[in-house]
């Protein structure tokens, strides 16, 4: 844009969301309700089974109550905002609520990335390496995490360095950066570039680690069979996160459609959170052992 351009700068979006009809909003607020309680109850839950069981005071289920905790605030970012456009039908977002949403959404996802590479390096080391698996797994190990939030800020200040104008209208259910790249007055090429650097390293990085990790253990779990059960829930909820991520972000620009955004960032921003739960607790069997205490079932030793 030239500097003589008379062009309005943007210092507020408005966020189209799901959809228009109003007869509509009070089921969608329903439903948004119900998960967001569902994933908060089952993430805490799984943290205060975590914490009260010694017998799961160990490296991989103090990742997995990590996962819960970072959920519980993946789901934040997103869903109260829905909740509060279904209730007083106002889609106005601040420029500084927008800059923050983004900045604590890019912040989650990449820890998340890092956190799920982790757990992928834990259970390599747990089925492949067990007799070093003390040593090799300390705890420091989940202070990478602030990575993420390292990463965030470069994100979100080469995105919010952009000037916006023209159409303030974002049709997504939150800020992210496609929509917002498309309303820069700015050349976008050199941010194009650095984003596509950050994200594809960080992406690359986690995802090398994590096919990496799991070659090893399949290889391992040919010769052991009853491993494959310690690391499925892992599988599962990495394959919903990642494929979520990559089918969202991966795909051409020409491609993008704001329908098809929103329900790619449907699944890592709220389904993603409610599963995580239900996975590690189905698909665990110490998880299990522990609920069945407070019930009264009779439990079954350890294989």
């Amino acid at each position: 844009m030239e500097e003589g351009s008379n062009r309005t700068l943007v210092t507020r979006f408005i966020l189209v969301g799901f959809m228009t009809e109003p007869h509509l909003w009070m089921a969608l607020f329903v439903l948004f309700l119900f998960s967001y309680s569902l994933t908060h109850t089952g993430n805490q839950g799984l943290m205060t089974l975590i914490f009260l069981d010694p017998r799961l005071h160990i490296p991989m289920y103090f990742f997995v109550g990590s996962l819960s905790f970072l959920d519980i605030w993946y789901s934040s970012v997103y869903t109260p905002w829905i909740l509060s456009d279904c209730v007083t039908k106002s889609k106005v977002m601040s420029y500084a609520g927008c800059a923050a949403q983004f900045f604590f959404s890019a912040g989650l996802a990449y820890s998340e990335c890092f956190l799920q590479a982790a757990m992928a390096y834990d259970r390599y080391v747990a089925i492949c390496n067990p007799l070093l698996y003390a040593s090799a797994m300390p705890r420091k190990l989940c202070f990478q995490l602030v990575a993420g939030f390292a990463n965030a800020i470069m994100h979100t200040g080469n995105t919010f360095h952009l000037r916006f104008c023209g159409d303030i209208t974002i049709n997504h259910y939150f800020c992210d950066a496609p929509p917002l790249v498309k309303m820069a007055c700015d050349d976008t090429r050199v941010y194009e570039l650095i984003l596509a650097t950050v994200i594809g390293y960080n992406v690359v990085a986690t995802t090398t680690l994590i096919l990496g990790s799991y070659t090893a253990i399949g290889m391992a779990i040919l010769r052991i069979h009853s491993a494959f059960s310690t690391c499925s829930a892992h599988l599962v909820s990495v394959t919903l996160f990642y494929g979520s991520i990559l089918f969202t972000y991966s795909r051409p620009s020409s491609q993008h459609t704001p329908e098809w955004n929103k329900v790619g960032a449907l699944f890592y921003t709220v389904v993603n959170p409610l599963v995580n739960p239900m996975i590690y607790s189905l698909h665990n069997k110490d998880v299990k052992e522990t609920l069945r205490k407070p019930l009264g079932e009779p439990q079954h030793p350890s294989e």
